[in-house]
């Protein structure tokens, strides 16, 4: 696909159409790489976001417990001697 490039004040920009934008969920800031002869523009992968604030409310509520324990009841350590 082509695109111009325009100005925007003392620099250049392409722009990105709203179609683009969506389908790839681009909302302010793009991983740009620069490869041997070509740019590629990747969105941004914000895979954490919010967990911070989700552990926290998972420990007020006393939620932050493992979900199956380290060791099970029927394990044989004498295999691993």
């Amino acid at each position: 696909m082509e695109v111009s490039i325009i100005k925007i004040g003392n620099s250049k920009g392409l722009r990105l159409s709203k179609t683009i934008l969506k389908k790839y969920d681009i909302k302010d800031s793009v991983d740009l790489i620069l490869e041997e002869d070509q740019i590629v523009i990747k969105p941004v992968s914000r895979t954490r976001q919010g967990w911070d604030k989700a552990f926290e409310k998972m420990s007020q509520n006393n939620e932050d417990h493992p979900l199956m324990d380290d060791v099970f009841e029927d394990e044989d350590f004498e295999e691993w001697k």
